[in-house]
């Protein structure tokens, strides 16, 4: 697949980096349409996925919801928030993740995995804590 880095790809990129979040294609395209008000939704969707398939931004795909951008595309692990969905990179030492046996990887070639993580973000759990005070 040929690529040429075009202006509107400069932008995706320039604001997922700014971002510094994991980013829904939807809310990326409500952040762009700012710079790039022509832009539409279908471009963004588009444009993501070739960088996606390129490996210049990582996808997730978190428990089923909808596929998120990340800027860095280095091999890390993810937790995300099961009220509000928010999705934040998890420091996970990798000597921690036991070593996987032939047998138990069912004959496959183990090439990576995903680790992911689920629980209640510190904004869910003080927005909870506060609305049980009232």
């Amino acid at each position: 697949m040929s690529f040429r880095m075009t202006h509107q790809r400069e932008i995706l990129l320039e604001e997922l980096k700014t971002s510094g979040q994991h980013l829904s294609a939807d809310e990326l395209y409500e952040r762009v349409r700012k710079t790039i008000p022509r832009i539409s939704l279908a471009t963004v969707y588009r444009n993501l996925e070739i960088l996606a398939e390129l490996g210049v931004v990582g996808k997730l795909e978190i428990s089923g919801r909808q596929k998120r951008f990340d800027y860095d595309v280095s091999q890390h692990d993810h937790i995300f928030c099961l009220k509000c969905h928010r999705v934040d990179n998890i420091d996970m030492q990798k000597k921690h993740i036991p070593a996987m046996s032939h047998h138990v990887a069912r004959g496959y070639s183990i090439t990576g995995y995903r680790l992911e993580f689920a629980g209640i973000c510190p904004e869910c759990k003080k927005k909870h804590k506060k609305e049980n005070k009232e």
